[in-house]
């Protein structure tokens, strides 16, 4: 049988297999590991966040209960029951220490005080890096986490901030032919959308030694059309939602479930 003859052969077979055999589908889970080793830790400290943008949601505060309620559910780890701290405040309080240190003013924070205090919800990404030295304080970390008897913190930054964009979106459209049938056709328009943006850094830091294991970084965004009343809390979580899986796979074993087609 030549190449030719063998090929059309294969493709009659794809053609009548379906006629005479069925399928049937089976379910798979495919396990993943952690991305961080966490063997070596009993319990777990959301710490808080350096935390900016919009001032309709404490992202902070908000960020810090919906991950303790996940690890409680998801996580072997034993979550810690504390004050969220305001890491935005002990940076600052940082700041002005190296400030005063220093006797000309020239030290190497920036010098915060009373009178040019900054409203969280007036910094941008790029402020809150500017903040990002408390998370190399491995002694700040390691005292933190000998008062809560040495566990795994999780801290980092959280920017939710309100986004506008215009531009061409595709909508479906249910027009009906000289018939009464009814048919839905895609359409395409020039829309304001407007929404929010979330950016959070995880920063994983071993509370027996205040070093950072592990930092994770994302970015999400949603758009609603511009006459959307949608609150900036239920934004927020629709964001979250999207990012607490990797969250959670940082930390514990997760699985992808789906399924496999066999021919019987």
């Amino acid at each position: 049988m030549t190449g030719l003859t063998r090929t059309f052969a294969s493709l009659a077979l794809l053609l009548v297999g379906p006629a005479c055999a069925s399928y049937y589908e089976i379910p798979i889970e495919t396990p993943l590991k952690p991305k961080l080793d966490v063997s070596r830790f009993q319990r777990v400290l959301i710490a808080g966040f350096v935390a900016g943008g919009s001032d309709d949601v404490d992202a902070n505060l908000e960020t810090a209960r919906l991950l303790r309620s996940q690890l409680r559910s998801e996580s072997r780890l034993q979550v810690v029951d504390a004050e969220v701290l305001d890491l935005l405040t002990v940076a600052r309080n940082e700041d002005d220490l190296d400030y005063a240190e220093d006797g000309n003013g020239n030290g190497n924070g920036s010098g915060f005080g009373e009178d040019d205090e900054e409203i969280a919800g007036d910094l941008s990404e790029e402020d809150l890096e500017g903040y990002e030295h408390i998370f190399a304080n491995v002694s700040y970390w390691r005292q933190l986490g000998e008062e809560h008897q040495n566990p795994l913190i999780v801290t980092g930054t959280i920017h939710f901030t309100p986004h506008a964009r215009a531009g061409m979106v595709t909508r479906e459209r249910e027009i009906y032919d000289e018939f009464g049938r009814r048919r839905v056709v895609p359409v395409r328009a020039y829309r304001d959308r407007r929404g929010f943006v979330l950016s959070p850094k995880f920063i994983f830091i071993d509370g027996r030694t205040g070093v950072t294991l592990y930092t994770e970084q994302h970015r999400e965004e949603v758009l609603y059309d511009a006459s959307s009343n949608t609150p900036a809390l239920s934004s927020y979580f629709e964001l979250m939602d999207r990012l607490v899986p990797s969250f959670l796979g940082a930390l514990s074993d997760q699985s992808i479930r789906g399924s496999r087609i066999l021919l019987k």
